[in-house]
């Protein structure tokens, strides 16, 4: 009942031969890439450190400011109890 149902007869399948002309490879103009890949790696891994650090560095900042209000807080209100 569930089983696909084949053609009685085969039809042999069609195929299209095209033929593609070839082309030769375009010379390149100028120099090549391939010297520029590693300072390009240099400066992409420079850049990673440096946001990395700046990163940190705004970290630090924002919880030596927090603690900073904490003690100011506990500093003042001392004396008042």
């Amino acid at each position: 009942m569930f089983r696909p149902q084949l053609p009685d007869t085969p039809h042999p399948p069609t195929t299209l031969t095209r033929q593609h002309p070839v082309q030769a490879p375009v010379p390149s103009a100028g120099r090549p890439l391939t010297p520029y890949v590693g300072a390009v790696a240099a400066v992409v891994v420079v850049g990673v450190v440096l946001t990395a650090l700046l990163a940190a560095l705004a970290v630090t900042a924002v919880s030596v400011a927090v603690a900073a209000v904490v003690l100011r807080f506990l500093v003042t209100g001392a004396p008042r109890r």
